[in-house]
């Protein structure tokens, strides 16, 4: 599900404007947003109980990893979903 503030519609889907809006759980929250706004939603993430958290290709804060996976939420930094899949040959 799309979550940014201004797009109540993304591709056909019903977008929230926060985590805390989506009215069901949460598996992974995907972030792409630059590094230096990226562990606001990893927090975000693991206050309403994601199962994981996502940063994109060239988004990397550590201190956030540090925080997510100290509350024992697993995540990735750096990485596109779509390139791991291919790699996998899915």
């Amino acid at each position: 599900m799309p979550i940014h503030p201004a797009a109540p519609i993304v591709h056909g889907q019903q977008g929230y404007a926060t985590p805390a809006d989506v009215p069901f759980p949460i598996d992974v929250v995907d972030v792409f947003r630059r590094p230096e706004e990226a562990g606001q939603f990893a927090d975000r993430a693991v206050a309403v109980g994601a199962k994981g958290v996502w940063f994109q290709l060239g988004v990397i804060d550590e201190a956030a990893f540090d925080r997510t996976t100290a509350a024992g939420v697993p995540m990735v930094m750096d990485t596109c979903p779509a390139i791991e899949w291919r790699k996998r040959g899915r």
